[in-house]
């Protein structure tokens, strides 16, 4: 299955159904609603899925967006945050993503886990690459300097993230709907890579599962922390699906496939027919870079 995100077009529409048929209109059966989506566009969204239009893949936590809030904000609420009514607002809006994904028929929520409080690195790891510095000694001090933070601080924000997890995997189970854990590409959010295994041990439900984001995860070998292709097996048991984005070196992420550092060919032996399947691209992607950008990953991974 092959969707397209929300996230490329919302923003143009004040109408759910014309926004929703503008990507048909692109030869998708299927979309993804993305952490955009106002609640005016609602009642077009439901209208277009009642009368059998459009299918929807997922729902991007949290959709739609919280009242008042009319801008794309995944990380609005966190689930690992220290304050208790923060995460009690995470669990509130959450479970309204559940209820809308029942209402659309939409089999699975992705969601964002959390991060630990702590000084931000990525964006300084960024700029060391992008200035063609990431051989030096400065990068790899600053490299092992993140790394120890963030194992050293990451045991209450992993506490607390799960417990949250624990109170949303039941709502989830009832509705049928499955979770996408997505990994993230700031090195500050949560699950740190090799902690992945250990969140789905600790809550085995089957309805939690692994969501591979291409982008993020091109981020982190960029910077030298994981390798891509390697990562992406290492959860292949748990594996339900992507989102789909290429990267410009070292970390402007969003473009088209084709057009970036992303080796789609070296991902494909993990791509299963079964996975979904979301192409997630920024809102000012022309037409004609959207479509070749579709056509090369489906000429690799197969349509």
């Amino acid at each position: 299955m092959y969707s397209l995100s929300t996230c490329w077009n919302s923003h143009r529409h004040t109408d759910g159904r014309a926004m929703l048929r503008e990507i048909r209109d692109l030869g998708f059966e299927y979309a993804e609603l993305s952490h955009g989506t106002r609640i005016s566009l609602v009642p077009g969204i439901l209208d277009a899925v009642n009368a059998g239009e459009m299918k929807i893949s997922t729902l991007h936590n949290f959709c739609p967006l919280p009242m008042g809030v009319n801008h794309s904000a995944p990380n609005l609420y966190l689930f690992s945050d220290e304050s208790p009514r923060q995460r009690e607002l995470a669990l509130k809006h959450t479970f309204k993503t559940l209820e809308f994904a029942e209402r659309v028929k939409a089999p699975m929520v992705v969601l964002h886990l959390g991060s630990v409080e702590m000084k931000e690195y990525s964006e300084k790891l960024k700029e060391m690459v992008g200035a063609g510095q990431k051989d030096t000694p400065k990068y790899q001090k600053l490299c092992a300097e993140v790394s120890e933070k963030r194992e050293a601080r990451k045991a209450p924000f992993i506490a607390r993230l799960y417990e949250s997890l624990k109170k949303i995997v039941p709502e989830a189970e009832k509705r049928g709907i499955r979770l996408g854990c997505e990994n993230r590409e700031a090195l500050e959010e949560l699950p740190f890579e090799p902690d992945f295994q250990l969140l789905f041990h600790e809550l085995s439900s089957p309805c939690m599962t692994y969501w591979h984001d291409t982008g993020h995860a091109q981020i982190k070998e960029n910077l030298g922390f994981i390798n891509h292709a390697q990562f992406l097996d290492s959860q292949s048991e748990r594996l339900a699906g992507f989102h789909i984005h290429d990267v410009q070196s070292p970390a402007r992420d969003h473009c088209s496939p084709g057009t970036g550092t992303v080796n789609f060919s070296a991902l494909k032996s993990s791509v299963r027919p079964g996975h979904i399947k979301v192409f997630e691209f920024s809102p000012s992607m022309p037409v004609e870079l959207l479509k070749s950008g579709v056509a090369h990953v489906k000429q690799i991974w197969g349509a």
